[in-house]
């Protein structure tokens, strides 16, 4: 597994075009973060670099491919504020949840594998 990053335009995150969500996803970044900081130097007099910059990266970038749903060991966990990824709080009951489904299922297994019934059709498929 490469863990080369490229920019990408996000749409499915993004409001205009996806270039602040790219922007914010490479640098690991809130997207609000980057959003506020580009609308601020738009505001505070760097307007037409901005809105150059902005639609040139809008021509220039890809679209982020379509990804796989997200793995629990691909969980990330944002230390600072500004960073991308879920409060560590939301993490662990997340984590929690999914054990406890886990641990739910694997106790239904063991109780139909342990019981008489699973015992019966095994040797009625052996026959």
């Amino acid at each position: 597994m490469t863990n080369k990053r490229a920019l990408y335009r996000n749409r499915r995150a993004g409001k205009v075009a996806g270039v602040c969500a790219g922007i914010a996803e490479y640098f690991n970044l809130e997207t609000w973060l980057v959003r506020v900081a580009v609308v601020s130097i738009f505001l505070l007099g760097g307007s037409a670099i901005i809105f150059v910059g902005y639609i040139a990266l809008w021509m220039i970038l890809d679209e982020k491919p379509v990804e796989k749903q997200q793995d629990a060991a691909d969980l990330t966990v944002k230390k600072k504020v500004w960073q991308a990824g879920e409060p560590a709080k939301q993490a662990l009951q997340d984590v929690s949840s999914r054990f406890h489904t886990l641990e739910s299922r694997l106790r239904a297994i063991e109780t139909y594998v342990t019981s008489d019934q699973y015992e019966l059709k095994r040797q009625i498929n052996n026959l």
